[in-house]
Order: C-alpha cells, then sequence, then structure tokens
C-alpha cells in the first residue's frame, strides 16, 4: 500500500486494503486485521489521499481495486496454458487490447478494462468479469505461491484509468459466451446446482407470475445441461406457473440438441412439484445476471391487483436511493471549551465510557444553559434534540447522573425538566416556567414509540412530539400557545418568547427503530434529531469509576455561560427571563473561513436534495446544515462564553460530525424504519442475517435469533428476501459436516 497505493489513487482507481496472505478486504484495528465487510461502498467514491495515508501504516497492507468504473477479465483455466492464452487472445480481440495484465498462480490470469457504465459482475465457470460488488487483488503476495502478483506487460500503478480500454455490459456478455464456447466439455458448467429452500408452509414459496418467469428463464441457457438439471428447471416451472408453464418448458427444452418433444411433453405430465418453483427460476437467473424489473410482480400467490406489503421495502433496497452499508469509522474528536471538558469528564469517571453519548449530553446540556443569551448571525440558536442509542447495560444513564449533579451544584436545576412528560400541555407548562429546559429522558424508544403512534395513542401523548416539533422552529421567535374556549385563568392562552427547548434521550436500537415509522422521516419529525449510536455498546470496565465530585471548574464554567458570559452578576446570574419577556442575545459572529465552509456545504447539500427529490431522505439531509451551526455555536460559546466567534475549527467539526451522523441515521432508516408489521419482520430478518458477516448463518441460529415470529411467517419473508436478490444460501464447513447457511448479498446496483 504504501508503495503503490498513492499512484493508484493519482491514475484514478478505487482501492481498498487488503489482508495480508489473503485476497480478502480488511482493516487494522487495535493490533489485528479484521474483515471489512462494508469496503464495497468505495465504489461509489474516490479514495482519498487520507485513506492512502492511514492504510500505509498499517502492517503488509496488500491493494484491491474495487469493480464499477474497472472491470477484470479473470481466466480462471490452471490446467492448460495454452487455452489459458487462447481466451486472452479472444478478450484482447473482443474488449480490446489492454497492457495491464495480472499474474497471480499462471496460467490463470486477469485482465482490466474500464467500463463504460458500472454493471454488476458476470460468471460462466470457469471465466468471470468482476464489476460491481466485487473486487481483484492488484498488490499483494499470493497466498497458494508465497510470491507478489506479478504484471508483467505494464505495471497498473504506471497506467492511468483513462487508457485502458472502455467495455459495456453487453460487451462482457459476448465475450463470454463466446469465450465459453472454447472450453472442453468438461471445465463447462453442465448442472445447475440448487440449495434448497426451505419450504414454506403456503403457495408464496412456489407460484411466480409468468412475465417474471418468463424473463428469468431467458437468463438460463439450456446448452446440454445434464437430465437431473433439466428436470429440476421443468419441475420449478411447474410449481411456479402449473400446467401454464407447458410451452414455455417446451422450449426452454428446445434449446438442447438432445431435445426430444415426446419426451419433453410425458415428463412434463409426470412432474408433481412439491416445494420447488418460482424461487428456483429467480435464483438461478440472477446468479447469471437477471436484475428483475422493479414493475414486474415475481409473487404469484398475491392477488394480482395488490402489492405485496414489504413491496416498498424491497425496491428501495434494490434501488436504493443511500448507501446502505455502514459508513466508515468516523475519528470522534472531543472540542476543546466547556462542552469537550464536560464530555472527558463523563468518560473518566463512567464505568463503561461512552464518548458519544457524553458529547450528546453535554452539546444538550450547555445547549440549554445559553438559550435565549446566544445566537448565530442567521438568529440561529442552541435548541438541540439529541438520541444517544446503545445497548442495555452499556452505561447510558451515567452522562444524565453527571448533568443532574453539576447542574445541582451550580445552582442551575431550574434548567432542569421531569425525567418524564406526560403531555403536550405538560411540556409547554415546563417550558413556559422555564424557556430555555433541558429534558433529559430514560427509555427515550418507549417514548417515542407512544408519541408517534397516531393511530393508538391518546392526543394528549401524540401533542408532545406535535409541540417538540413546533418549539424547535419557534427558538428564534415567539411560540404563540392555544386559545381556548373558556379563558378563567387556567385556560389562558400561554404564548413563549424565544423557547429554548433541549432534548437528550437515550434508548436501544430495537426500542428505537421499532417505535419509528415512514411517515416519522418524511414529515420531519426525525430530521430534528441527531442520533448518535455508540462505537461501542460494552467497551472495558473502568477500574476506577465510583464516587465523583463536580470539578469546580465544571461548575463556574456552566455558571458563566448561563449568565451570557457575565452579563448578568449577583441574584440575576444564570436566570433567564419570563416566558413573555423580550430578550436581546448576544450575536455571535463567524470567521469568513467558517462562512465559506458553511456556504460550501450548502451547496453540496444542495446538489444532494436534488439527487435525492421524492424519497424519505430529504428532510435529514436539509436539516444537515442548520444542525451544523447549531453545533458550531454551542462548540464555540463553550471555548469563550464572554466574546465567542465561530472559527473555522469550529465549524469543520460542526460539519463533519452531522454529516456523519446523517448518513448513518440514513442508513438505518433505510435497514429498519417500515411502514407496517410485515415489513418490519422483512428488515428485521436481513438484518440478523447480514449481522452474522462473511460466514452467513445458520438455519438453527436463525431460527433461535428470530422467535418473534411463527414458522411460516419465517419460511415466507426467507423466500421472499431470496427471490429479490437480498439474500443468498450456500453450503459452509463445520466440525461435522457441511450446513446450509444464510448471507446477506451485496448492495444491488
Amino acid at each position: 500500500m504504501a508503495r503503490f497505493g498513492g499512484r493508484l489513487v493519482a491514475n484514478g482507481y478505487p482501492i481498498i486494503p487488503i489482508q495480508p496472505g489473503t485476497k480478502k478486504p480488511g482493516c487494522h484495528r487495535d493490533g489485528q486485521w479484521r474483515d471489512y465487510p462494508a469496503w464495497t461502498r468505495h465504489a461509489a467514491r474516490a479514495t482519498t489521499e487520507l485513506e492512502v495515508q492511514e492504510w500505509s501504516r498499517w502492517p503488509e497492507a496488500g491493494i484491491g481495486v474495487v469493480g464499477g468504473n474497472v472491470a477484470g477479465v479473470d481466466i480462471d483455466v490452471a490446467e492448460d496454458a495454452e487455452l489459458a492464452l487462447r481466451i486472452e487472445q479472444l478478450a484482447r480481440e473482443r474488449l480490446g487490447d489492454t497492457a495491464a495484465v495480472r499474474i497471480g498462480r499462471a496460467p490463470k490470469r486477469l485482465l482490466v478494462y474500464r467500463t463504460t457504465a458500472p454493471f454488476k459482475g458476470l460468471k460462466r465457470h470457469p471465466l468471470e468479469v468482476l464489476c460491481l460488488g466485487q473486487q481483484f487483488v492488484a498488490y499483494a503476495v499470493h497466498p497458494a505461491t508465497n510470491r507478489p502478483y506479478e504484471w508483467p506487460e505494464e505495471s497498473l500503478a504506471d497506467l492511468d484509468i483513462g487508457s485502458l480500454p472502455a467495455i459495456t455490459e453487453e460487451q462482457a456478455r459476448a465475450f463470454l459466451d463466446e469465450a465459453i464456447a472454447l472450453l472442453p466439455q468438461a471445465p463447462r458448467p453442465s448442472t445447475l446446482a440448487v440449495p434448497a429452500v426451505a419450504p414454506a408452509s403456503s403457495g408464496h414459496a412456489q407460484q411466480g407470475t409468468p412475465e417474471a418467469v418468463r424473463a428469468a428463464l431467458a437468463h438460463i441457457p439450456n446448452a446440454d445441461l445434464d437430465y437431473d438439471s433439466w428436470v429440476r428447471i421443468g419441475l420449478a416451472l411447474k410449481g411456479a406457473l402449473g400446467d401454464g408453464g407447458a410451452s414455455l418448458f417446451a422450449a426452454w427444452s428446445a434449446q438442447s440438441a438432445k431435445d426430444v418433444p415426446a419426451t419433453t411433453a410425458k415428463a412434463w405430465a409426470s412432474f408433481r412439484p412439491n416445494s420447488i418453483g418460482a424461487g428456483t427460476i429467480y435464483r438461478l437467473a440472477m446468479d447469471r445476471g437477471w436484475k428483475p424489473d422493479p414493475a414486474i410482480e415475481l409473487d404469484g400467490s398475491t392477488p394480482r391487483d395488490t402489492v405485496h406489503p414489504a413491496a416498498g421495502m424491497l425496491a428501495r433496497i434494490a434501488h436504493p436511493s443511500t448507501p446502505t452499508d455502514e459508513p466508515e469509522a468516523f475519528p470522534l474528536v472531543l472540542p476543546d471549551g466547556l462542552v469537550g471538558d464536560l464530555a472527558r469528564y463523563m468518560v473518566s469517571t463512567a464505568r463503561r465510557a461512552q464518548p458519544v453519548l457524553s458529547l450528546g449530553a453535554s452539546l444538550c446540556a450547555v445547549g440549554a444553559l445559553m438559550g435565549r443569551r446566544y445566537r448565530t448571525e442567521s438568529n440561529l440558536r442552541s435548541n438541540l434534540y439529541i438520541v444517544g442509542v446503545a445497548d442495555s447495560g452499556s452505561g447510558k444513564n451515567h452522562s444524565r447522573e453527571v448533568i443532574n449533579d453539576l447542574f445541582l451544584a451550580a445552582g442551575l436545576v431550574d434548567h432542569l425538566g421531569g425525567n418524564k412528560i406526560a403531555s403536550g400541555a405538560g411540556l409547554l407548562t415546563a417550558v413556559h416556567r422555564q424557556p430555555a429546559i433541558l429534558f433529559q429522558i430514560d427509555e427515550f424508544g418507549m417514548f417515542l414509540s407512544a408519541a408517534a403512534d397516531r393511530r393508538r395513542s391518546p392526543h394528549h401523548i401524540t401533542a408532545i412530539l406535535d409541540n417538540m416539533t413546533e418549539l424547535y422552529t419557534a427558538a428564534g421567535s415567539i411560540f404563540l400557545g392555544a386559545e381556548y374556549a373558556n379563558r378563567d385563568g387556567h385556560n389562558e392562552r400561554r404564548d413563549i418568547n424565544q423557547p429554548c427547548l433541549c432534548v437528550y434521550g437515550t434508548t436501544t436500537p430495537v426500542r428505537f427503530w421499532s417505535a419509528l415509522e415512514g411517515a416519522n422521516v418524511v414529515d420531519g419529525s426525525l430530521a430534528r434529531f441527531i442520533i448518535l449510536p455508540t462505537e461501542d455498546d460494552y467497551p472495558e470496565e473502568n477500574p476506577g469509576s465510583g464516587l465523583r465530585v463536580p470539578p469546580a471548574s465544571l461548575v463556574d464554567g456552566l455558571r458563566l455561560i448561563a449568565s451570557g458570559g457575565g452579563r448578568q452578576t449577583g441574584n440575576l446570574a444564570g436566570r433567564t427571563a419570563g416566558p413573555e419577556t423580550a430578550v436581546d442575545p448576544m450575536v455571535v459572529p463567524m470567521h469568513d473561513a467558517a462562512r465559506e465552509a458553511f456556504g460550501a456545504l450548502g451547496r453540496e447539500i444542495t446538489q444532494e436534495l436534488r439527487e435525492a427529490r421524492g424519497t424519505a431522505f430529504t428532510a435529514i439531509l436539509a436539516r444537515i446544515g442548520e444542525n451544523a451551526q447549531k453545533l458550531a455555536l454551542i462548540r464555540a460559546v463553550g471555548i469563550d462564553p464572554v466574546a465567542p466567534t465561530i472559527s473555522g475549527e469550529d465549524a469543520d467539526w460542526a460539519i463533519g460530525l452531522v454529516r456523519h451522523y446523517a448518513l448513518r441515521t440514513m442508513t438505518a432508516v433505510e435497514r429498519h424504519v417500515a411502514d407496517n408489521e410485515i415489513e418490519r419482520n422483512h428488515k428485521r430478518i436481513l438484518e440478523i442475517i447480514r449481522s452474522a458477516g462473511g460466514d452467513g448463518l445458520g438455519k438453527s441460529d436463525l431460527v433461535r435469533r428470530t422467535q418473534f415470529i411463527d414458522k411460516r411467517q419465517r419460511d415466507e419473508i426467507l423466500v421472499t428476501l431470496i427471490e429479490a436478490g437480498l439474500v443468498t444460501m450456500a453450503m459452509r464447513s463445520t466440525l461435522t459436516k457441511p450446513a446450509l447457511a444464510y448471507r446477506a448479498a451485496g448492495p444491488r446496483p
């Protein structure tokens, strides 16, 4: 990596690190190499110099080239050197005379081309065109020969990507069709090996639609297949279409020179498919490059005038509008000033240190005390809604306890709301009493589940979320209370001038994401929250945690900010004006560097909004700039409460943080948020399989982890996910015998 990485990136190649002694992408953390399951994201963007610098420090890191804009023609012919050369020559004639040829274990070879447009990889064993969703090793030590890969003509690092011949998917397919004919009969695939799909108790596993089955079958050529494969296709067709598939089977069988029409008809009449059906046809076709049109109905068991309850999820994942892989690890940096000092104190005193949760709690605490004291040049305020997401027992409560202790020691308890919000009216009463207020809510997922459920929850509960939305928007103006018909002193309208409501909630991932529906994303409810999932649910315990004494420096710092940087003294210090009293917050100026950073961010977000038009993610994207400016304001005031200015460093830190966690939120929405229970179960099972990584998940393990649904639903969901190409099945080795495993497929182009 240190020798060739920078040159490859300069020449336009997307690269990734390869684990020493393997062909697998990897990352080096905590002194050891680990798998890198999210490497496919590098197909969508250029590799950065910072990444190469980091990877170059990893011991013995090899280099892989990510497919997409680049394609590798892999000639996996090991026994016949002359045949390998003939196929190479055919590739040069049909695809272009490339100078990029890689040799790992001769006579096997790989030729590198660029693509006119990325396409999914193609395979005709033992030949393959590696492209989107795949990678090939460029520089490393071959695990079989223990020698470096060779580039006998020109090193790829010396070739600009633009100098490679360009190919299309159609050219690649045509080459493979022609090249496979050069192979002797033995290496050609003559058997359609299909792992058995667990039968569902309904016809969902079998029935297909004529248009979908016909389109899929066109991708399964019948060039002298063996008898068992011929029978398997016949059974699958009859299971999918019933007797209506007879003509389709006859036409497909006739592709072979061995076909006897009378024998074909007799065999068809004898077929009695039990569980085999459309899923087998779809699976074989997808393995050979079929990409189902989203408009085609796959499931013939669903009435044709209805839509599969999870159809939206399947379509979105098949054609994602945002990355579905986990974003890269984010180098969390606690800022200078009071925000960082407060977070570091939480980390140092916690039994299980959670830096990201500590940062979220600190931002909300300082933001609440700043309320009605400071504003940006564009009148943005410090009101924040932040949710810390971590598993049970991971130390979520510690940050809230520290805030309570410090506010008590500083005499600022009146800025703390209750641990629970009982109603929308109760929330307004609290904010009217103290317009700059912080609510810290445990089990936020349970609270949100009730507040967001407009079908089953009473109005006084759902009104909490409505009022939070309105208060968030009104921070720089006046929140006008509700009008009542009977104004008897108890029902007077309660206006609040420039309210600053900050909410810091903690929850578990399952509770939080199951509480949301797609409507919460579209209407902007979710977009107002900065969601901070922890990177490590269970870090090592801190033996020094226990009794703590609030540091005087933190107590004094909180008091100084609550007084507006000392603009109020004596008995008035730390107290805010009444709810309807006019206030004049300090305007915090912005350096030119910060203004330029936010201007560039605005232009980037505008372009991303245009690209995401019509999706659920526009609301999240639209809040990135606003949330970033709020965080920069809070950081700047935390550094200098008396004469704060927003620097370029403040802006860069805030933009990086908000951008990263917004991307993580969009990825999590794609994976978890559902519009109905059926779609939610599809996503849960897919996520369980995905979490198992490259080794996949055995059937017994999957059953054990999906006890929340019955066997029939589980089997139907598995069949749907397999048919959609989101889950694959394969045999894996165990201590006793090979066993069936489910694996999540990579993101589909």
